[in-house]
């Protein structure tokens, strides 16, 4: 109860960027009546390395958070790492997260945080194009999604596809919102 009670206070204390949404602890972005598919045909392997946020869906925990990269590697125990890293405007980095994921079907990780009480969230690969340069994220309880792209900068034609990814998966893609890299 305490380490809640702690997360609450430091997403409270967060400073957002100026007209930036914070979404709520439970907000959810998708209608969850529609189904959700992740990528039957994932390949785990290429998806490792780094991956620039390039749009998000408002969480309290990402409030203020620019330039975000997340990256990924094999462990020896057949997972894989995960390290989040939350810069300022300035690009000095705010905040990192170490966490691993665990693979439970095509494209369907389960991704904990040992720092974070809620135990391991769901992390579905949604889409990922044909080079693993773009990537859809989201997750069936509809309270967060993602676009990740190899680069910091994305081309318009993915960033189109992604959003329409994640249209079709039911998903309010009016909250999206673009990351400043």
């Amino acid at each position: 109860m305490r380490a809640l009670a702690a997360l609450l206070l430091i997403v409270a204390c967060a400073k957002p960027l100026l007209n930036e949404p914070v979404g709520q602890l439970f907000e959810v972005y998708r209608d969850t009546t529609i189904p959700i598919a992740s990528k039957a045909v994932f390949d785990p392997a290429r998806y490792l390395g780094t991956w620039y946020e390039v749009a998000r869906f408002p969480v309290p925990f990402e409030t203020g958070c620019v330039k975000v990269t997340a990256e990924y590697a094999l462990q020896d125990d057949g997972n894989i790492s995960v390290l989040n890293t939350c810069r300022n405007p300035d690009s000095t980095v705010r905040s990192t997260i170490q966490g691993s994921a665990q693979i439970v079907g095509p494209g369907r990780l389960k991704v904990s945080f040992p720092s974070v009480p809620f135990g391991a969230s769901d992390y579905w690969i949604l889409w990922v194009d044909e080079g693993y340069r773009t990537a859809v994220v989201g997750a069936p309880n509809g309270r967060s999604g993602w676009i990740l792209n190899r680069d910091p900068k994305i081309p318009v034609d993915r960033l189109n596809a992604a959003r329409e990814v994640l249209d079709f998966n039911g998903y309010n893609v009016s909250k999206l919102m673009e990351v400043p890299q």
